[in-house]
């Protein structure tokens, strides 16, 4: 918490961990961009297993889309606030572009 407002969070899963900031709008330390972050921007994590990043996600109703197999992974997409899109992929051996059923 800085100043009353949650301005970082550390996620961490088994021995992964990612970090993410939003910088102030003001002040010292801010940042302001020219137009909206995060369009066009996609980070790939490689995993154990997807699927399960997919059921926990949908567990606590956050939205993300439906499981496909891209290169011989699941691929899980999901957008955070900014527009960012975090893709979870895990190996498998189903068939090129099939779709998960629950």
């Amino acid at each position: 918490m800085d100043e009353g407002k949650l301005r970082w969070c550390w996620l961490q899963l088994g021995g992964a961990a990612v970090m993410l900031q939003e910088y102030k709008k003001q002040g010292s330390d801010s940042w302001n961009p020219e137009g909206k972050v995060g369009i066009g921007v996609s980070i790939y994590f490689i995993c154990d297993d997807a699927l399960a990043i997919y059921r926990q996600a949908k567990a606590k109703d956050i939205a993300v889309k439906k499981p496909f197999v891209g290169n011989g992974m699941w691929v899980v997409q999901l957008a955070d606030p900014d527009g960012y899109q975090l893709c979870f992929e895990s190996g498998t051996s189903e068939p090129e572009d099939s779709l998960y059923s629950e």
